[in-house]
């Protein structure tokens, strides 16, 4: 999956999404199932906009994607920032840390990226082999009903200063594919047009609840949309707090 065309815009497309808010969220996610936490690792994480604000809070990050364009964008957006942040090109599902980590976090439906179940099974469990014996991961999803309702065959569009962006949707069965046709401005004032093909699978949580049981991680708790309270029928997004089998 190429970020060529995407990378440079994605910020500019995203402002919608509060960093700052999600960090906090997660900040909250740990404190209320690990007693310490000090290394946390961004699975996934793209221009490293989570990245620094888990920093801002104390962490000490190690940033992982498989996107050398996102995470070129996420080291010139890093410097200065302290604790520093070490990111590493990786694909999740051969995911090689130099030793064990207080918790993962793989937020805003990087999951759903993962398009092979087998696939994201391995992933789950090399998560699980850096875990420390208490370690915690935490991961959200695009939930059936966001897929179905909001997603499914829609388009969107996005603007930024020097860009905008066509965003259609095309769903078959689990999967929603997704056609980014980029159009950026030149310093002559023409736009050229560059395409990015993403598509994401939903996981029901079923499925998802196997995996995890499969990896030696023990569920503790699912929240919808950011809350601590159950997903309701129309939550867009669903949180899952995992700890590694065998943890207290």
């Amino acid at each position: 999956m190429s970020y060529r065309a995407l990378a440079p815009q994605y910020d500019a497309f995203t402002r919608n999404v509060e960093y700052g808010k999600r960090a906090s969220y997660f900040h909250q996610l740990l404190g209320r199932y690990k007693e310490h936490c000090s290394l946390v690792v961004d699975l996934g994480c793209g221009t490293g906009s989570l990245s620094v604000e888990l920093a801002r809070r104390g962490y000490d990050v190690i940033g992982v994607d498989n996107s050398p364009e996102m995470l070129s964008i996420a080291m010139s957006k890093s410097a200065g920032v302290e604790p520093s942040i070490l990111y590493l090109c990786q694909d999740m599902a051969r995911l090689d840390l130099y030793g064990t980590v207080d918790a993962v976090i793989c937020a805003l439906d990087t999951v759903n990226h993962v398009t092979d179940p087998h696939k994201l099974a391995r992933a789950f469990g090399r998560v699980a082999l850096f875990l420390e014996p208490d370690g915690l991961f935490l991961f959200d999803v695009n939930t059936p009903y966001k897929h179905r309702e909001v997603l499914g065959e829609n388009v969107f569009v996005y603007q930024s200063e020097d860009a905008y962006c066509v965003w259609q949707n095309h769903q078959q069965g689990p999967l929603v594919e997704m056609t980014l046709d980029i159009f950026s401005q030149e310093e002559d004032g023409r736009y050229t047009r560059q395409t990015d093909t993403i598509t994401e699978r939903v996981y029901p949580r079923e499925e998802l609840e196997r995996m995890i049981r499969g990896a030696g991680l023990e569920l503790l708790a699912v929240y919808g949309d950011d809350t601590f309270a159950a997903p309701d029928p129309t939550a867009q997004r669903a949180i899952y707090v995992t700890r590694k089998a065998g943890g207290k």
